[in-house]
C-alpha cells in the first residue's frame, strides 16, 4: 500500500515530462519547417505570410507591403497553402464547394437605386427609397 502511494506521484511526474518533451519537439519541427512563402498563424491569431527566416526571428508580411518581425516561438502553426488561401481570401475549401442556388422566378426584381441621405429624400419618406420623414 505504501509502495503505491510512493509510485503514483513518480509516474505522474514522468508522464508530464514526457508530454512536455513531445510538445517541444513538435514545436521545434514546426519552426524548422518555416520557409519563405509559407502561410502561418501566430499565437495572437494573426495570419501572415513568411518573407524571411533568421536565426531567432521570422519576418512576416501581414498586409501587402507591411512586414513585421516576430520571434520564431510566436508562430503557432504553419498552414497548408489551400487553407491559408481559404482563410485570407474567404474562399471555401474544395470539398465545401456547392452549386449556386437558382433565383426564384416568382421573386420580385430588386431595384438597384443608390441610397441617398439628403434632406429632400427625407421629406419624401419611404416613397422613393429615402429615409422616413421625422415628425
Amino acid at each position: 500500500m505504501n509502495l503505491i502511494i510512493l509510485l503514483l506521484p513518480i509516474i505522474a511526474i514522468v508522464l508530464m515530462f514526457r508530454s512536455q518533451k513531445k510538445r517541444q519537439s513538435q514545436m521545434q519541427q514546426m519552426q524548422t519547417a518555416l520557409e519563405p512563402g509559407a502561410g502561418v498563424r501566430t499565437i495572437g491569431g494573426l495570419y501572415a505570410q513568411v518573407k524571411a527566416v533568421n536565426d531567432e526571428t521570422v519576418e512576416l508580411e501581414i498586409a501587402p507591403g507591411v512586414v513585421t518581425h516576430f520571434t520564431k516561438s510566436a508562430v503557432a502553426a504553419v498552414l497548408d497553402p489551400q487553407e491559408y488561401d481559404a482563410i485570407i481570401n474567404g474562399r471555401p475549401a474544395d470539398d465545401e464547394l456547392s452549386e449556386p442556388e437558382a433565383e426564384d422566378a416568382d421573386a420580385a426584381p430588386v431595384e438597384d437605386k443608390p441610397l441617398t441621405l439628403t434632406k429632400d429624400s427625407a421629406e419624401k419618406g419611404d416613397v422613393e427609397g429615402g429615409a422616413p420623414a421625422s415628425k
